[in-house]
């Protein structure tokens, strides 16, 4: 449908942006805006100016854009009174914004000439750009993708997370370790984001309850304030814009007297310092959060912040600052909440405090508002990770939420008693409150009994979920239960860091799969057309000639640009079995030291991720493929058919460079331990060819690409199952195979750590003693497919084949896809591809309204 705006000449001044915003058109135009941002914004000239100068004023630039249109969109939600979905994530992975904006608003290709006839180039430019870090992998670039999906979907989407001051740290390695540095990415500024004080939120924390004719009040509290920033987030074409809001902590301006009267103002300072510490920095995912305050108070202030904000923006009316909305009976259909993972979870006892205790509903009536408002994302299996806080921890920080966190649990267990009569190890397993030596409160149940639906990010994680993980709560709600498979934005991860794919792509099925990315099935027709096959293949080879010249200039290693560019990239963790790679990669070497003219595809093997800093054994697997990269690329027995590089400070930037080029993508995580995965999505659409297990989406990847074009190896979930429960041992997979066990006696013996022998020998242990996630029972399967990848490569018809073949049927996996389910299924609204109308069509058009003085405000 169309959309209309109001007519009358007053409401439609009123949607006018502020001065200088505009669409630019014009390349000119773009110059004469970046020349004026410079200027008066950046305020220095061409004499001073540096790169980074020249970065900041092609941001604001751009950013002009955005600004109308942002105003514009909120307008419009306002005037149809629209449904909000309000996506709480931890982690907001956002990378850069500077050429995603510029792609997404249409206008890359005129600021590329325009920066060109002012002396600049882009990607010079976009360098200078700092990364916004704000998570530690999947979770958060998953969260980054989904806020452009509802963007370009034409859903009232709302992002909101906190503003780390420092984000996921820098990687550095030195001496084959890893070392982590802060991320200052707010050292320079942000250029995409607006503080908005007026919306500041008090948070609680601390002090005690007491009972009062009108209910309960929490008392004695310690106030930190939650400021936002709001960075707008546009749609792709249709100058839509909806906008992340980050939440920073400030201390309030008022000193305890206490302090003052006793004359230590410096003791003040300081405990001003501990409240703003809330959000200085990202925790690393090292999933051993139990107990950290902190983390717990980062948790809570998310939330407390976001729930106030949610309640304000419903109750009010688009340009009126008193609440318009009295009732609460509308709340669930114009309020969607998605927890995104369990992080946010106690969202839901804040919304049943503020509804019972500020807005004076029955608990009853809250309940009943708040499961309908409230859905729940699982993104995790492992244990360790689905959170769980202490009783006291719970009781001291937050007292009143505990209260009504035991209240919650009453009501429930009465439910499960009900539907189990005297089944009390039922009971047991479902309680919000776990016995034992230390009482807790399990996270992932309260999102459970707190929200109406739950779902898992890929088909085989929904069905461990139901079976296993919650299969209590399945069997007591089956119908809250369902699958939302993750996603990626074609935008950022395929037109702007790969053009010249996109435009390949364009030149046979048009330009419109960008939106529709289930059109690029009509490319495989084209598998076996020798002129678009030849047009890909020289594709490639660009890509991997800018990834080649990267890594000569980075690590000072110069890489074969014919040799297949294998790539694993992701978080270091055991599941996700970087290990099992490293056995590989000495097993080619032990076969290539052998018999140096064996017929195999000469490859670079390319690792990045990043381990937690508390995590030992992920970062000896980084110190071993390290000192393999020093043997394999000195060893000119070998280095001829295989090298190595370790992508340090593996980050979105970086995954832009490198995803384009690969040829081989590694998804090696253990079967069943996987939740989704995006970085397979990402190197699937881009025409790399996936190894893999059955696990998370590779199984939906496999089913859309069909079996033959997907290099399967491994047990599958339930296999590993049956293994586990005969009693594995994976002495005996070492004894038997004679490669294998050569590969670990040479990390046993020191072979590749010859100024350490013993460096590796937890690794070895872990293998031979343990070997949780069964990497020795897949070394074979894994060993054997990788020599099928071999011959498949040498067969260069055939293997472009196949990339055709993977990139048709990468529609499946756009966020666009997920978004519009969990639109439809959970939230209960309606995607939409209609464009809204551009604000003014020029500069010079904004600024004769504006300067006639017909502009009313």
């Amino acid at each position: 449908m169309s959309i209309s705006f109001a007519k009358s000449e007053v409401e439609r001044r009123r949607q006018i942006p502020v001065r200088g915003v505009a669409e630019i058109e014009t390349v000119s135009s773009v110059k004469k805006s970046f020349n004026r941002h410079l200027h008066f914004t950046v305020h220095k000239d061409h004499y001073v100016s540096g790169m980074r100068d020249y970065y900041l004023a092609a941001a604001y630039m751009v950013k002009d854009n955005l600004a109308g249109r942002w105003m514009r969109t909120q307008q419009h939600y306002y005037e149809l009174d629209v449904k909000r979905i309000y996506y709480l994530s931890f982690e907001f992975y956002i990378g850069r914004s500077l050429t995603n904006t510029m792609v997404n608003l249409g206008i890359m290709a005129t600021c590329d000439e325009a920066l060109y006839q002012l002396g600049l180039d882009l990607e010079e430019l976009e360098e200078f750009e700092e990364e916004a870090g704000l998570g530690n992998g999947g979770l958060g670039r998953l969260a980054a993708c989904f806020l452009d999906s509802m963007a370009t979907l034409g859903i009232a989407g709302y992002g909101y997370g906190l503003r780390y001051d420092y984000g996921i740290f820098t990687q550095r390695i030195r001496s084959g370790w890893q070392l982590e540095e802060p991320d200052d990415w707010l050292q320079f500024g942000n250029p995409w984001e607006k503080q908005r004080p007026e919306y500041c939120v008090p948070v609680f924390y601390y002090g005690r309850l007491e009972k009062t004719p009108n209910g309960v009040e929490w008392v004695d509290a310690q106030v930190v304030y939650a400021v936002p920033y709001d960075t707008p987030v546009p749609g792709y074409h249709n100058n839509m814009v909806n906008t992340m809001r980050l939440w920073s902590a400030k201390a309030p301006d008022f000193f305890d007297r206490e302090f003052l009267n006793s004359g230590d103002y410096i003791k003040a300072i300081f405990d001003r310092n501990i409240a703003e510490n809330i959000t200085r920095v990202l925790y690393p995912n090292d999933n051993f959060f139990n107990g950290k305050e902190l983390r717990l108070k980062q948790e809570y202030f998310l939330v407390a912040a976001t729930v106030a904000d949610i309640i304000r923006r419903y109750k009010s009316k688009y340009g009126s600052k008193a609440p318009t909305r009295k009732s609460f009976d509308e709340f669930p259909d114009k309020v969607a909440i998605q927890l995104n993972d369990t992080h946010p979870s106690i969202a839901i006892a804040e919304l049943m405090r503020v509804f019972c205790d500020v807005e004076r509903l029955s608990w009853d009536e809250a309940w009943n508002i708040t499961k309908k408002t409230c859905a729940y994302t699982n993104h995790t299996i492992l244990p360790e990770a689905l959170e769980k806080w202490s009783i006291k921890l719970m009781e001291q920080l937050l007292p009143r939420h505990l209260e009504i966190l035991n209240e919650i649990n009453a009501h429930f267990l009465e439910e499960v008693a009900k539907k189990w009569p005297g089944d009390t190890d039922r009971m047991a397993r479902m309680s919000l409150i776990e016995d034992g030596t230390e009482k807790k409160v399990n996270m992932a149940h309260l999102s459970i009994i707190g929200c109406h639906s739950i779902n898992g990010v890929a088909a085989i994680h929904s069905d461990i979920l139901r079976k296993e993980l919650f299969r209590d709560f399945y069997e007591m709600w089956p119908h809250k239960f369902n699958n939302k498979t993750n996603g990626i934005t074609p935008r950022r991860w395929l037109v702007l860091c790969n053009p010249s794919l996109a435009d390949a792509i364009s030149s046979k099925i048009g330009t419109n799969w960008p939106i529709q990315l289930d059109e690029l099935r009509n490319l495989s027709k084209f598998a076996k057309d020798k002129e678009f096959v030849a047009h890909l293949k020289r594709v490639k080879l660009e890509n991997k000639l800018k990834l080649a010249n990267y890594i000569q200039q980075k690590y000072g290693i110069s890489v074969d640009t014919e040799s297949m560019f294998n790539v694993q990239a992701k978080r270091f963790h055991e599941y996700k079995r970087q290990m099992l790679k490293m056995l590989h990669v000495i097993t080619l070497y032990n076969r290539l030291k052998k018999n140096p003219e064996r017929n195999i595809a000469p490859r670079t093997i390319m690792i990045g991720g990043k381990a937690a800093p508390g995590y030992h054994m992920a970062k000896l697997i980084i110190k071993l493929f390290n000192n393999m990269v020093s043997i394999i690329n000195n060893d000119s027995v070998v280095n001829k058919k295989l090298k190595c590089v370790f992508l340090n400070d593996y980050r979105v930037s970086l995954a832009e460079k490198v995803v384009p080029a690969a040829d081989l993508s590694e998804q090696l995580s253990t079967a069943g331990m996987e939740a989704s995965g995006t970085g397979n999505m990402k190197f699937m659409l881009n025409g790399a060819l996936t190894i893999g297990t059955l696990d998370g989406a590779n199984v939906e990847m496999r089913e859309e690409m069909g079996a033959s074009n997907f290099f399967l190896f491994g047990m599958t979930a339930e296999q590993v199952d049956d293994l586990r429960n005969k009693g594995y041992n994976p002495r005996e997979f070492y004894d038997r195979n004679v490669e294998l066990r050569q590969c670990i006696d040479q990390m046993a013996s020191g072979a590749f750590s010859p100024e350490d022998p013993n460096l590796f020998k937890d690794v070895v242990a872990s293998l031979i003693n343990d070997d949780r996630y069964m990497l020795l029972a897949d070394y074979a399967s894994y060993i054997k497919v990788q020599e099928s990848v071999s011959e498949a490569f040498l067969d260069h018809t055939t293997w472009f084949n196949m990339v055709v073949l993977n990139i048709a049927a990468a529609g499946k996996f756009s966020s666009d896809r997920t978004i519009a389910e969990y639109a439809r299924e959970i939230w209960k609204v309606h995607p939409k591809k209609d464009k809204l109308a551009a604000p003014y069509e020029s500069l010079q058009k904004e600024e004769d309204v504006i300067e006639s003085g017909k502009y009313v405000k």
